[in-house]
């Protein structure tokens, strides 16, 4: 067999395939062969059907046409193995089937050509001394004491209120009913709101709590009284069509409750959490804080390197694997989404997937990325996992999930990769410069160059 190879875009391998005379002759024989034991026609047995009949009643286009596609595809499989092309995927013809209906005389030498996706070749020519800017993400002292009083808020006692107004802080219980307030001049009768109302029910009095306008109304309200409130719904709204609109909501205060807070002592620990001492508590809370911190610290640092990796790297995918990543993707959505109570069926419509395939793409070609420019590190630098590692990691999993039933050579496969990826991460830390910024300095920095940007194009739209 003659194989012609030809490099193409998207990292594919373009074959031209010479069949030889005798093969071409040989596969249409022994396609006549099999129709003529299996082909139904009246007044024969099956087997016994005279080949001129046989070709009349079958057709020479059909025949020919059964012999094409063994030829095709037995002419690619060793054209592969012959070439010894790493290939991934299905091969593709590239020639016109019809055409080769037309071209092919058995006994005489058929060129067709077809295409496979091969492992891309990487160019990551820069990937040691980079220097990025990442945001750093500093421990809050203050949200140890924000958890403490949440905690605090959540196990108050509620005591009746008598004698005075509602006022924040306070618990109340209500009865009320939202509508729609009317525009200025229409004479209509207001719309209610959709689930805007309620009976006996109960609510904190905090000026985040509903919608602008609500809670200060029933601030001041005594337990009894009824009274029409005047808020008005935030743009954006998770209801579009509630959005931005002007409400009333006629509100009865039935009673009214102040919370009695435990005192922040030990046996608030000992009734929060499982810690004896509120020390203990606390230390707890600030440790796993400024873990939080410091992890997320590093995350960005790995993030900031990476994205920076990303601007480096030429690839050119096959469309093969970028197909693969897709597949991955929304069967790991589909996955948590199930676990989470969601009928996948309902979600993932035959209307729908291929939106979705489409709007996974980018993200795709991003992770593709990211692997072979981390495997392509490793390969250069060296970088290895030992068998000790990972079983030392497995070991840990099994025991922390003992009750799950783990495929040990999946696990062994996922912390592999897990521990390679840490590692990897973490010679490129070793080799850049990480400039740490506060948080929020980036992102603001990006927001006024996009800004400085939109506004450039507006002025050149103006001068044209």
């Amino acid at each position: 067999m003659k194989v012609t190879q030809e490099k193409l875009p998207a990292s594919q391998i373009g074959l031209e395939i010479e069949i030889a005379p005798e093969n071409t002759k040989q596969t249409y024989e022994e396609v006549v062969k099999k129709l003529a034991k299996t082909a139904n026609i009246p007044g024969f047995r099956k087997g016994k059907v005279p080949r001129p009949i046989l070709l009349q009643r079958l057709g020479g286009t059909r025949i020919k046409a059964a012999a094409l596609e063994e030829i095709v595809q037995d002419g690619i499989n060793q054209a592969i193995e012959q070439e010894d092309i790493p290939a991934i995927g299905q091969p593709e013809l590239r020639s016109s089937f019809e055409e080769l209906i037309g071209n092919y005389e058995p006994g005489k030498p058929l060129i067709f050509s077809a295409a496979v996706d091969v492992e891309p070749e990487i160019n990551l020519e820069e990937y040691k001394g980079l220097q990025v800017r990442s945001e750093e993400v500093k421990y809050q002292p203050t949200r140890v004491d924000e958890v403490l009083e949440s905690e605090r808020q959540q196990m108050a006692t509620l005591i009746p209120v008598e004698g005075r107004p509602a006022q924040l802080g306070d618990v109340a219980v209500l009865d009320f009913k939202g509508v729609i307030a009317n525009k200025e001049g229409e004479d209509t009768e207001p719309s209610p709101i959709p689930g805007g109302e309620g009976n006996d029910f109960q609510v904190d009095l905090q000026e985040d709590k509903f919608i602008p306008g609500f809670i200060v109304g029933i601030v001041g309200m005594n337990p009894g009284e009824t009274k029409e409130i005047s808020a008005k719904f935030p743009d954006p709204y998770g209801n579009e069509e509630l959005a931005g609109k002007d409400a009333i909501f006629t509100v009865t205060l039935k009673e009214l409750k102040e919370k009695e807070l435990p005192t922040l002592d030990d046996d608030f620990a000992k009734e929060a959490s499982e810690f004896e001492t509120l020390e203990e508590l606390q230390n707890s809370l600030r440790e796993r804080f400024q873990k939080e911190a410091e992890e997320k610290t590093k995350s960005n640092k790995q993030e900031a390197l990476l994205d920076k990796l990303l601007e480096k790297i030429e690839v050119d995918l096959p469309q093969t694997m970028i197909q693969q990543e897709v597949d991955a993707m929304l069967t790991q959505t589909a996955i948590r989404l199930s676990q989470q109570g969601v009928d996948v069926k309902k979600l993932f419509t035959k209307e729908l997937i291929p939106q979705l395939r489409e709007q996974s793409k980018d993200e795709a070609v991003q992770r593709i990325k990211r692997s072979l420019m981390l495997q392509e590190i490793a390969e250069r630098e060296s970088i290895k996992v030992s068998d000790s590692e990972i079983e030392s990691r497995v070991k840990e999993l099994t025991q922390e999930y003992s009750d799950s039933d783990i495929d040990p050579e999946k696990a062994h496969s996922v912390v592999e990769n897990e521990l390679l990826t840490e590692k990897i991460i973490d010679w490129l830390l070793d080799n850049s410069s990480v400039e740490l910024v506060p948080e929020g300095t980036i992102k603001e920095q990006e927001e006024t160059e996009k800004q400085e940007q939109d506004s450039d194009n507006e002025d050149e739209n103006t001068n044209e």
